[in-house]
């Protein structure tokens, strides 16, 4: 079998890193940079409320076509040329944002960002899952999502920084001029990578595919389509929330996705560790209970502390069931690769997309962005009901009749 035991700590590292990075300019400068964004551009007059959140559902539209484009293109030698191309993609469009104010001409490119995304996100978290297993280092994997709570940070302060000398369409020149360096030193480190196009099994054969859906994965599907709905509410319109909520001078009006953003930064690595040791699925049970107390007090829990125990509680776990929901996937059904990692973001795509839609149905019929975030409670009641259906991997793979 094809694997390698003498990888040091610094190209472990290394590699990881640039997952990390790349993450950090699809996801966070790319996607949630529109998070703390969309207060100013409102205020601004670029953009109404309505506006701002069809504009977010056209990104995550792209970003669900994205991860459809991955799983029908999802061999090595596929994600080689796919994953720079793209990071291409994020920069151009990024820097076009910088020169409109159309609505017609933003959407579009907010919807091809997100077909970066969408790409980005699945190929290079996938393409080094598979290099760290060839190396009997899976347990590291969810280490490259660090880069998306790294990336939280650096947003809010690329937005708040220059707030006050920028205005408008202006706003995005921070992060597309970031983006730059960075998506170049991500991508030249990804495209080298030693992985063969298919991975060989413990028989030195490589696996015919084996079905995405089945009696293991679709408990798993379904509570990953409700982790999708339930996170995405806060993570697009809390700082609004927060300017709807609270007095113009208030700390949490910028404050609310900092907060956000420094719970995420250690939240990969303390997710990551509690699968180890926990397991993947008690970990992912307990990552649902505490991001559902967290939307639910933005709910019941009027004002800031709502605001601030919801920042803090779905910051500290949302990058928790990414990690622990892929890998369990991939535990599940170990010769499904990168296909199977696409096709769960896929799913979760489509739910994001539906939060944003679902939001603005809600505030053009007259109701109000708190009780909109109900959608989120519910649906992460329904990825917690789903998570105690899903086998654990060991005995799946003990049956009598092997699936993989």
């Amino acid at each position: 079998m094809y694997k390698q035991n003498t990888t040091t700590l610094k190209e472990l590292f290394s590699v990881l890193a640039a997952g990390a990075i790349v993450l950090m300019v699809v996801h966070t400068l790319g996607r949630f940079v529109y998070t703390p964004l969309l207060p100013y551009l409102i205020d601004d007059g670029q953009l109404t409320a309505p506006e701002g959140a069809a504009i977010a559902t056209w990104n995550y539209l792209g970003y669900l076509m994205g991860a459809m484009l991955a799983i029908r293109w999802h061999r090595v030698s596929h994600i080689r040329i796919l994953l720079p191309a793209f990071l291409v993609v994020h920069v151009i469009t990024t820097i076009f944002v910088t020169q409109t104010d159309n609505l017609t001409a933003i959407s579009t490119a907010r919807w091809l960002n997100g077909v970066a995304n969408g790409v980005v996100f699945v190929q290079a978290p996938a393409l080094i899952l598979e290099w760290l297993v060839l190396r009997n280092r899976s347990s590291m994997s969810g280490l490259v999502y660090v880069g998306v709570g790294l990336g939280l940070l650096l947003s809010s302060g690329l937005v708040t920084g220059t707030a006050d000398w920028l205005e408008g369409a202006a706003r995005w020149w921070p992060v597309a001029l970031a983006s730059i360096p960075l998506a170049i030193w991500g991508a030249r480190r990804l495209i080298k990578l030693d992985v063969p196009d298919q991975v060989p099994g413990n028989d030195g054969k490589v696996k015919a595919k084996t079905p995405l859906i089945d009696r293991a994965s679709i408990p798993l599907f379904l509570s990953y389509a409700g982790a999708g709905l339930g996170y995405i509410l806060p993570m697009t319109f809390l700082p609004l929330l927060a300017k709807l909520e609270l007095d113009a001078e208030h700390w949490l009006l910028d404050g609310a996705w900092l907060i956000v953003a420094l719970c995420t930064i250690p939240a990969a690595w303390v997710w990551n560790k509690l699968g180890t040791k926990m397991g993947d699925i008690p970990a992912l049970k307990l990552n649902f209970l505490i991001q559902l107390a967290g939307v639910l007090a933005a709910v019941i829990v009027p004002g800031a502390l709502g605001l601030l125990l919801c920042a803090a509680l779905v910051g500290s776990t949302f990058l928790g069931t990414v990690l622990l929901t892929q890998r369990l996937g991939r535990a599940l059904h170990p010769h499904q690769g990168p296909r199977l990692s696409a096709a769960m973001v896929a799913l979760y795509g489509f739910t994001q997309m539906a939060g944003p839609w679902l939001t603005k149905q809600w505030l053009d019929a007259g109701g109000t962005l708190v009780s909109a975030f109900g959608i989120g409670v519910g649906a992460l009641v329904f990825g917690l009901l789903f998570v105690f259906f899903v086998p654990r991997p060991e005995a799946w793979h003990a049956r009598t009749i092997p699936h993989d």
